[in-house]
């Protein structure tokens, strides 16, 4: 917030400057506009020979110019100040909030989950999960990660990345704030997939819950709630299955791939050593079995660059993200689902063969500003 009114003064001060350089007579000249000039070449041209004085006319100009400053300075106070309360709810959002993410750093919806935590500036505790013995997680009959464990006086269970997002942004919007209660929104729902395995879905996932006296504050048309949880979809149906076939499409990168997720990971060393080399050798198997159950092409490089770019040609030429001067839920999503390929091939590839690198570094910078102020808060 205190970042908004710097930015303010900094217009503020613009105009000032800006007025003394015109000699007192700031013009606020809209599209379209035409600027005669004044004194005696505009007296000479009025019909019938009317004259207007040099001061009235100097008087109407700084009036003018006055009241143009005034729309333009307020406008802009009122778009920064949407753009603060977006990033920062008036309340402090972690007062009474503590939160534990059981995670696999290397797994894209974990990586999701930080960067929408990261974003807003949430503090959280990171418990890294032995992937082999998953020992971390023995509490939770939910086997999968991440698991979010929530505590704002009463602890509180969140599975699935979606789930977690949408839960944790309606109960930093939420006028009430109980996550117990946000949690009622989202029901579980078994049932049993074609191979009769049990399957667990959620209601809701992509809706954020908002009372209606807030919905336009935060989704200023529906057309971009629409498009944010559209995307917020893709990220889980697709782009997400393209990241496998890409970082094992051969053996060398297999091999890259798993030497990262060890080095990363939480592996005893027998453990490490067997999964760099057995994990890899069994993972460049398996994104063939991948490649052949989402249709992707041979070179499974031509799927994630097209799906990139349709992406990027989504949020447009004109605005930064798709959330507009903010990311949104989507670009967390997105963002949080490439960011796992970083420091391997295929990120360099994607970096180099489509048009989203622009995009990603204004990512980095937005969630590196909300890491800053975490640190900050807790020093």
């Amino acid at each position: 917030m205190a970042a908004f009114y710097v930015r303010a003064r900094r217009v503020c001060a613009r105009f000032v400057a800006y007025s003394k350089a015109c000699n007192g007579q700031a013009l606020a000249l809209q599209p379209g506009t035409r600027f005669y000039g004044q004194g005696r070449g505009l007296q000479e041209k009025l019909p019938g020979g009317l004259k207007v004085g040099k001061t009235a006319l100097s008087v109407a100009f700084v009036l003018g110019g006055t009241l143009g400053l005034y729309h333009t300075v307020r406008y802009y106070l009122q778009q920064e100040l949407h753009r603060a309360e977006q990033q920062y709810p008036k309340q402090a959002p972690s007062a009474g909030l503590s939160l534990t993410l059981y995670q696999y750093k290397t797994c894209p919806f974990c990586s999701k989950v930080r960067a929408f935590l990261d974003f807003h500036s949430l503090p959280y505790e990171i418990v890294e999960v032995n992937p082999v013995l998953r020992k971390e997680i023995k509490f939770s009959n939910y086997r999968k990660v991440p698991i979010l464990i929530g505590d704002d006086g009463e602890k509180v269970q969140i599975n699935d990345s979606s789930v977690i997002i949408s839960a944790i942004k309606t109960y930093l919007l939420s006028r009430h704030r109980n996550l117990t209660r946000v949690i009622s929104y989202y029901p579980e729902m078994k049932s049993k997939n074609e191979k009769g395995k049990e399957v667990v879905e959620y209601n809701n996932k992509y809706w954020v819950m908002l009372e209606e006296q807030d919905e336009n504050q935060f989704y200023p048309t529906k057309e971009a709630r629409k498009e944010e949880m559209k995307w917020r979809k893709w990220v889980d149906d697709w782009l997400v299955h393209l990241i496998s076939p890409n970082v094992y499409r051969t053996p060398g990168e297999a091999l890259e791939s798993f030497d990262y997720i060890v080095r990363e990971g939480k592996f005893g060393p027998f453990e490490g050593f067997f999964a760099k080399y057995f994990g890899a050798a069994a993972m460049f198997f398996v994104s063939k079995r991948l490649k052949s159950r989402h249709h992707l092409h041979d070179d499974v490089r031509q799927d994630l660059y097209k799906a990139v770019d349709q992406w990027v040609a989504a949020i447009g030429k004109h605005r930064p993200f798709m959330g507009g001067e903010l990311p949104n839920l989507a670009d967390l999503a997105v963002y949080g689902v490439l960011r796992v390929m970083e420091g391997l091939k295929a990120f360099d590839d994607m970096m180099a063969n489509t048009k989203v690198k622009a995009w990603y570094k204004r990512m980095e910078e937005n969630i590196q500003k909300g890491q800053a102020i975490n640190c900050c808060s807790n020093h």
